[in-house]
């Protein structure tokens, strides 16, 4: 084994304060790592997403490991990559964060105290929920979609999402990563919509804030109200605003990130 330092850091994500939006590990890779050492990492952090660094000749290679396995697309921790890389200095703050990734090459672009990602945009497909499903879940659902990785439900109102107490064990046996649940948010309200997103078959019983889920959101509610930009808002109880954007195949997802804590993993790398 070897017992150099390997740099690793605390970051919420899509908040603008320490203690609210989505926390995240960022691990900094001297060098490759196996995946069990990655996911033990992930496991000890008990965050819902840990994602690993490691610099390439032209960008970073970017994984993202929940508690209990690996996952294909995660916003928040990327948008907490890229706040790292630039307050650290491994990057430039004019410069372009270039990840690459399970879902292909991403980027990330600091927008003063905003920092854009360009995600691909998830095209919803028709769904017809079985009944296990909608007993899961909870509510009434006023329309159903399905996305890449998850199912989508959108209710009659924000209180009906807010009141959502899904059970937990029996959404776990339903295909798919997870479920969003969505609806308008209230009149006069800062935000277009509101959701939350609850995906305990990967470990994340709920999320806080879910940049991933909002390019499924993102396309669905732009649809429906006839925006091409606008600010969702993840209503769990950390919450954080979310900024979306829709651009063709693509959904530009906005947020800002604090940075709670920096260390070293000591031991256990090889």
């Amino acid at each position: 084994m070897n017992s150099k330092p390997i740099f690793l850091a605390h970051v919420d994500s899509f908040t603008a304060k320490p203690f609210a939006g989505n926390p995240a590990g960022v691990c900094v890779l001297p060098a490759a790592q196996p995946d069990e050492w990655m996911q033990a990492i992930a496991r000890e952090m008990n965050l819902s997403e840990t994602a690993f660094l490691l610099r390439e000749s032209d960008g970073w290679q970017l994984r993202w490991f929940t508690p209990a396995v690996e996952v294909d697309l995660c916003g928040h921790a990327t948008l907490a990559s890229a706040h790292i890389l630039w307050q650290v200095g491994l990057l430039q703050p004019g410069n372009v964060a270039c990840f690459f990734t399970r879902s292909g090459e991403l980027t990330a672009r600091k927008r003063g105290e905003w920092i854009e990602l360009d995600f691909p945009a998830d095209a919803e497909q028709p769904f017809s929920p079985e009944g296990d499903l909608l007993k899961a879940l909870g509510g009434r659902p006023l329309h159903w979609v399905d996305g890449k990785f998850d199912h989508l439900a959108e209710f009659a109102s924000e209180v009906e999402v807010r009141a959502l107490a899904p059970d937990m064990a029996r959404l776990a046996r339903q295909p798919g990563r997870g479920a969003i649940v969505t609806a308008r948010a209230e009149p006069g309200s800062a935000f277009d919509f509101v959701s939350r997103f609850f995906a305990p078959a990967v470990g994340i019983p709920e999320d806080p804030v879910t940049g991933s889920a909002h390019c499924l959101l993102a396309p669905y509610w732009g649809k429906r109200l006839g925006k091409d930009s606008m600010v969702g808002f993840q209503c769990s109880t950390r919450g954080g605003t979310v900024r979306v954007r829709v651009a063709g195949t693509r959904v530009i997802l906005g947020g800002q990130a604090v940075t709670v804590a920096m260390g070293e993993i000591a031991s256990g790398a090889k």
